[in-house]
């Protein structure tokens, strides 16, 4: 039994990868193994601490046998374990190392799919950091020319921002989902991301960035032709004309039925604050020209 136990392992592996008198280069083959070995041992015992340390040496013995996937992998197991033990600066610094050693690999998804571990298990504890992952996922992707699968962590981004009440960053983050599902030809997805946005900013209570986004957006003449702008044209009518009941019946139709679930939401609670304003300035604008003034 002595064999397997996973400290008396541990003392091995150390003793393999230090130099001595006797020793004069490090064994890190041999190590490697009894630090994967320990540290399966200890994931086992639930010994989250010393199995989350087994799985970081293993990390880095692969990483020396220029095996960075195989290091990678161990560098993730590390990660879900201080996930576990509630280690959160240690879950983004180890999830961003699994990311970087696939990369080394030329290996864009599972970098990708690493930092959005990540995020996911920080959503909640750390949501600042969290939003990063997922942004940070995004631009791998990007990199690689892979937009279409940044969609989901576009949305998830934007769904933290939400919670977090940060509006402007996640209409930023939808415009971003609209850049890239332009760049793959995903037309309805473009669409309802800029939708989406155009809410978040109404829902935000702030109807000249929601105008404006909308002005912007339809110079692209997918979201021209689209239900989508279709549903947004009427909803900014309906807010300079002040008709609250004409809101509420828009946000529950089906365009914005189909929209991301944290979306739909915001549109619900629509509208948000009062509309007076909003006629008043549309009201402003419409003012006739004063005919003695023609310089």
């Amino acid at each position: 039994m002595s064999s397997s136990d996973p400290d008396k392992l541990i003392v091995k592996a150390d003793k393999l990868t230090k130099l001595s008198l006797t020793r004069w280069s490090a064994d890190w083959k041999s190590a490697t193994l009894l630090y994967e070995q320990a540290a399966n041992g200890f994931r086992v015992a639930k010994k989250y601490e010393k199995a989350k340390a087994a799985f970081e040496m293993a990390s880095k013995g692969q990483e020396i046998l220029s095996s960075p996937w195989d290091a990678a992998k161990h560098m993730e197991s590390a990660a879900a374990l201080a996930k576990e033990l509630g280690k959160w600066n240690e879950v983004a610094d180890l999830y961003r190392r699994a990311s970087e050693l696939y990369i080394e690999c030329g290996r864009s998804q599972p970098a990708s799919d690493a930092l959005a571990k990540g995020a996911r298990a920080l959503e909640d504890a750390v949501p600042d950091v969290a939003v990063q992952l997922y942004i940070d996922a995004s631009d791998i992707l990007e990199e690689d020319g892979k937009e279409q699968m940044t969609f989901d962590l576009y949305r998830a981004a934007a769904g933290v921002y939400i919670k977090l009440e940060k509006y402007t960053d996640a209409a930023a983050v939808l415009l971003r989902l609209g850049l890239a599902a332009d760049k793959c030809n995903a037309t309805n997805s473009q669409c309802k991301a800029y939708l989406g946005a155009i809410i978040v900013y109404l829902y935000a209570h702030d109807f000249k960035q929601a105008e404006k986004c909308y002005n912007d957006c339809s110079q692209i003449d997918a979201f021209l032709r689209s239900d989508q702008n279709r549903c947004a044209s009427k909803l900014l009518s309906a807010y300079t004309e002040g008709d609250i009941e004409e809101i509420k019946r828009l946000s529950q139709s089906s365009t914005i039925s189909n929209l991301d679930h944290v979306v739909i939401r915001l549109a619900r609670k629509l509208p948000t604050g009062d509309l007076s304003a909003f006629k008043t300035d549309a009201a402003e604008e419409e003012e006739p020209l004063d005919e003695n003034d023609l310089t």
